[in-house]
């Protein structure tokens, strides 16, 4: 029975922490929409970068609700899938992270 309690606790945690990882990285992805339009405006040019972040800080927006519906369901079964879905998305957001950053990097350096 203890062991089961702690993975449950153990669980919830993990899910604490996807919920304020994600709503820190929505900010992020917006905060650099912000300054990547102050540069684009600058230079006259356009890049897909922005379109990209948004699409990021989306992801991350659902990695952050659901993790949030699964701190607050008190289904078990529910809980663990929503928390593992919430999982899997924020893996893939953090990828897709990496991927923007590089495509932004090769935007400013060869255009």
């Amino acid at each position: 029975m203890l062991k089961q309690k702690n993975t449950i606790r153990l669980d919830e945690d993990i899910c604490v922490h996807i919920f304020t990882a994600s709503a820190a990285m929505v900010g992020v992805c917006i905060t650099v929409i912000g300054i990547f339009q102050v540069i684009t405006t600058l230079r006259k040019e356009g890049t897909l970068g922005d379109d990209l972040l948004a699409v990021n800080a989306i992801l991350y927006l659902a990695s952050t609700i659901l993790s949030y519906w699964a701190l607050r369901t008190r289904n078990v079964r529910r809980n663990h899938k929503l928390e593992k879905t919430a999982d899997i998305l924020f893996l893939v957001a953090l990828t897709f992270t990496t991927v923007v950053a590089g495509v932004i990097t090769w935007a400013m350096t060869f255009t």
